[in-house]
């Protein structure tokens, strides 16, 4: 079977509930993930989960400071908003990160000239939502998959929701021949540079600034 390629990837952490346990679900399964980090949750109770990221092999992302939706910032805001958690995160793994995602998915012309890191948004399971279980997520996801895909998640708080969606989602994936790789490493696979395109990707070989225009 010809190997397949994506990334799981999590956003609205740290934290010392659902990351922890999302980081034992994907140690149980020899999976690695890239988390985006919302810089104001990064604090000394949550710096050994994202030390403890960092050493088991994920990649570590921005999502902003505040979460502010960034179309709605001002360019030095949106700098302010990357720098402060890049220098948290600096500060806990020794160095900077790759890639951003914006929040709410929230771009413009002036967020694409001005964010300085590839941005990255994915398939989403609307998975923020309490009400839509993890079959509904499961199944969100599996509609969208295809080889090169970003799997867009949260490990927010409470969201127990999205801890069965993964434990579902990892062996089906896995039997269709998909090897679960870090954002970086994905692009590495395919071959392709993500600073070379002032694109939003869902996919990692899309041709598209975003796959929804």
């Amino acid at each position: 079977m010809e190997k397949k390629y994506c990334a799981l990837t999590f956003d609205d952490g740290p934290n010392t509930t659902i990351t922890v346990s999302m980081l034992d679900i994907l140690k149980k399964h020899g999976v690695k993930a890239s988390f985006f980090l919302w810089g104001d949750f990064i604090n000394e109770e949550t710096a050994p989960v994202v030390l403890r990221e960092f050493q088991e092999g994920h990649e570590i992302c921005n999502h902003s400071r505040t979460h502010t939706p960034f179309d709605q910032l001002t360019p030095q805001q949106m700098l302010d908003e990357i720098n402060w958690t890049e220098d948290k995160i600096k500060s806990i793994i020794g160095k900077g990160t790759n890639f951003f995602r914006p929040p709410y998915i929230g771009v413009s012309d002036s967020v694409y000239e001005t964010v300085p890191l590839p941005m990255i948004c994915g398939i989403a399971a609307n998975d923020w939502m309490p009400e839509v279980t993890a079959r509904q997520r499961y199944d969100m996801i599996m509609e969208s998959m295809r080889p090169g895909a970003i799997i867009l998640l949260h490990d927010l708080f409470e969201n127990v929701q999205t801890l069965e969606c993964v434990e579902m989602l990892i062996p089906e994936l896995k039997e269709q021949g998909y090897e679960f790789v870090t954002v970086s490493e994905l692009f590495e696979k395919y071959g392709i540079d993500p600073r070379a395109n002032k694109f939003l990707y869902t996919f990692a070989d899309q041709t598209v600034r975003r796959v929804d225009e």
